[in-house]
């Protein structure tokens, strides 16, 4: 019996291209034997590669049965390859094409959020073509500091800042414009950080929600940063220390996200968990990282779910449809 060939998507024109070339290389390092796992690397300028010669999409596809996504951010993730891979009538793991798009965009799923009473913090949306002396007046009247500023488009934490004091505003805007033409400024919500992760059709259950991860970053970063990420220096507690309450209230709010954005196969939700004002959604990651020091292996991990069953698990679910 043939082996079914899997193409292992990484790397693409994003702010994300490292973490997802770590991605790519453990899901290829673990993909189980009965797939024939090959290695399609895309560039920053977007062309696809195949043992280091550039190909176009269909020919990089040719003989591939599906594909495994392990791209983050834009292209990769924001639906763009989504419809490729969907022209071609090729399957894939992960969200499709406009869950893609839309999980991607904080502001419209913040949106999502709200039309299905999942709470996330209040905000402004500042746009690229308005005056930063405009935006800085608007907020210095009427937004309390602190406040976070974020690209409404990427991930990682990248191009975000928490401010503190408003002469620190128009730099933090600066930084999140060169990632989007819109930004978002919420309100810093104290409390603990959470993150959750969601598998489909998971141990009898349609959604499945994993053990909440409490992450502490060090005091010196005062958030999850990028580097509080990737460097290794935050606590990341699995399963986290939650109260029973809070703990289903994590749950809940994960797969009321993963359902309202219509998402698929797995995803990870990020929350602030306050003792008075409940659980606040901040985003979904529609493909979470997988690299070893990633937090949705971390939980699999905690429920007794081996990685390479799980990208198997994956694989299937992406065959079925």
């Amino acid at each position: 019996m043939s082996r079914i060939n899997v193409g292992v998507l990484r790397g693409g024109p994003s702010s994300e291209y490292d973490v997802s070339l770590k991605t790519g290389a453990t899901v290829l390092q673990h993909m189980p034997d009965k797939y024939h796992a090959k290695d399609i690397f895309i560039s920053k300028d977007g062309v696809w590669h195949v043992h280091g010669m550039p190909k176009s999409p269909e020919k990089a596809l040719r003989h591939i049965d599906v594909v495994f996504n392990a791209m983050h951010g834009e292209y990769g993730e924001d639906g763009t390859v989504q419809k490729i891979l969907d022209t071609h009538r090729v399957p894939y793991t992960g969200s499709g094409t406009l869950a893609s798009a839309i999980g991607m965009n904080k502001l419209l799923a913040k949106k999502v959020f709200t039309s299905h009473g999942i709470k996330s913090p209040y905000h402004y949306v500042a746009n690229k073509d308005q005056s930063l002396n405009d935006m800085y007046r608007y907020l210095f009247e009427h937004f309390h500091l602190p406040a976070v500023v974020k690209p409404a488009i990427g991930g990682s934490s990248i191009g975000v800042t928490l401010v503190n004091k408003y002469t620190d505003l128009i730099v933090a805007l600066e930084l999140a414009f060169s990632y989007s033409p819109t930004v978002l400024v919420e309100e810093y919500i104290r409390g603990r950080e959470a993150t959750c992760g969601v598998l489909d059709d998971f141990r009898d259950q349609k959604y499945y929600a994993l053990l909440p991860v409490e992450i502490i970053p060090p005091a010196t970063h005062g958030f999850f940063n990028y580097d509080a990420k990737y460097s290794g220096v935050s606590q990341e507690i699995c399963p986290g220390n939650f109260n029973e309450e809070e703990k289903l209230a994590i749950q809940e709010a994960a797969v009321a996200a993963h359902k309202a954005l219509g998402l698929r196969h797995y995803s990870r939700s990020d929350f602030i968990v306050t003792p008075k004002r409940g659980v606040y959604i901040l985003e979904v990651n529609t493909l979470p990282g997988l690299t070893p020091e990633s937090l949705f292996p971390k939980s699999i991990e905690a429920v007794g779910f081996h990685f390479p069953h799980f990208l198997d698990h994956l694989i299937q679910l992406a065959l079925q449809k």
